[in-house]
């Protein structure tokens, strides 16, 4: 009995690992092949910049409302299964579009399924790990894993094939994602953080939680600069393979350059998990703005794909210690009642408004003033991020001459009981966000 016990514990984290491993190959392809798809059929970049634009603002409304359906139902297996349908349905369509304003209503349906998938998929990973004492890490690894792996393999096929067949592929790995969601153990998405079921008082407060959090002029100081740095990294995100593109860089040389970031956060997110409350939030986030404005200045300077390669690696001490370390900001500063709106409201800041609003006018620059400009105004918003953490900072500890390091560190969370970085299961970010 005790073994059986065992294979089944087991066999729940392997079939979930495998899914969020395959789930990751969509996200390379609509983060970075999609944009090469939309040049294929003779977009321009303006236009490549405003579909990518949609997708930011369509996951405000569609994370809202498959949330809200996951609680109602109690069922987080149920909703994905449902998301994939949608994204292999919508998939099909787009690949018979070549109309820019049928590729736009299309596009927008297919954003309305594949977003909310990926906290969905996370919500499920931290109730996993938190059910056999395991660390969320060891599990949501698998997303990083299976983006570089899909990374590399996707450039090599779309190479031979052409990306032309970019959603063909993305057509193959949903029927992949979908036939591995058959075999996960469902878990149902409570209503709070910290797994309460009934009525709390806890449901009385989140009406005003966000009037609450928005009148602390500390988070909005940090939401600021979240906001600023956000609309370097989406520019940089929708623009990195037209970059490529550009010098004549193969898909294949494309699917290094995905790799290397993707791999490059692995080790920083263990390392910053194990030993990053030994520093202050604050400062670890005006370094990684500082990295991420050597990284885009870098970007602007380069003039050989092979270059390209190479900076990609700054993606692990530029985002990855933005993540995490963001991520831990806001279990400090913002109370626990308030966590999950917190958390929400960052998803929004990083990912929807700034995707939404790099993706339009980032479209414009790249196409009317060029690469070198795009990535110089790049670096522009990182720089004057690190001057609005780093002010927080030297204001927090009364000028610059005090320790960046804490006297005594108190975890935000206690890291036997809860994921390493450990936001809430109902409002942790979306990763490629990844990454």
């Amino acid at each position: 009995m005790e073994s059986g016990r065992t294979g089944s514990q087991y066999s729940d984290q392997n079939w979930l690992r495998s899914f969020i491993f395959t789930l990751f190959g969509t996200s390379v392809l609509v983060v970075s092949y999609f944009p090469l798809f939309y040049t294929h059929l003779g977009f321009s970049s303006t236009q490549v910049g405003l579909l990518y634009s949609l997708g930011p603002l369509i996951s405000i409304l569609s994370n809202l409302f498959w949330s809200m359906m996951s609680d109602r139902l109690g069922t987080i297996k149920k909703i994905m299964a449902i998301l994939l349908a949608g994204q292999l349905v919508t998939a099909i369509m787009l690949a018979k579009a070549t109309d820019f304003s049928m590729v736009m209503l299309i596009i927008s349906l297919f954003y309305f399924f594949y977003y909310p998938v990926f906290p969905l998929a996370d919500t499920m990973a931290i109730k996993v790990a938190q059910r056999h004492g395991r660390n969320f890490i060891a599990i949501r690894v698998f997303g990083s894993l299976g983006y570089s792996f899909f990374a590399l393999t996707i450039g090599y096929v779309l190479r031979a094939l052409g990306s032309s067949y970019s959603i063909g592929v993305c057509i193959v790995i949903i029927i992949a994602a979908l036939l591995l969601s058959i075999g996960l153990k469902d878990v149902k998405r409570s209503p709070d953080a910290d797994g309460d079921t009934g009525p709390s008082p806890k449901s009385a407060v989140k009406s005003n939680g966000l009037k609450e959090i928005l009148v602390q002029k500390e988070v909005l100081w940090f939401f600021g600069c979240v906001f600023i740095l956000a609309l370097g990294h989406r520019m940089n995100e929708a623009f990195l393979t037209l970059s490529l593109k550009s010098m004549n860089a193969g898909d294949d040389v494309i699917g290094w350059a995905l790799l290397a970031s993707a791999l490059s956060e692995i080790p920083i997110f263990f390392l910053l998990s194990k030993y990053g409350e030994r520093f202050k939030e604050l400062p670890l986030l005006a370094f990684a703005s500082l990295m991420y404005g050597m990284r885009f200045l870098f970007m602007s300077l380069a003039v050989h794909p092979g270059a390209i390669i190479a900076i990609q690696a700054l993606h692990s001490i530029s985002f990855g210690i933005f993540y995490v370390t963001a991520v831990r900001y806001i279990t400090r500063v913002i109370p626990d009642h308030l966590r999950a709106t917190g958390l929400a409201l960052f998803t929004v800041v990083w990912s929807s408004a700034s995707g939404l609003l790099s993706g339009t006018f980032g479209g414009l620059i790249y196409e009317d003033a060029g690469r070198r400009i795009f990535y110089l105004v790049a670096t522009f918003f990182s720089v004057l991020a690190f001057i609005g953490f780093f002010t927080k900072h030297l204001l927090d500890i009364g000028g610059p001459s005090q320790s960046y390091f804490r006297k005594r560190v108190i975890p935000a969370v206690p890291p036997e009981s809860e994921p390493a970085i450990a936001p809430p299961p109902e409002a942790l970010p979306s990763q490629k966000a990844t990454l």
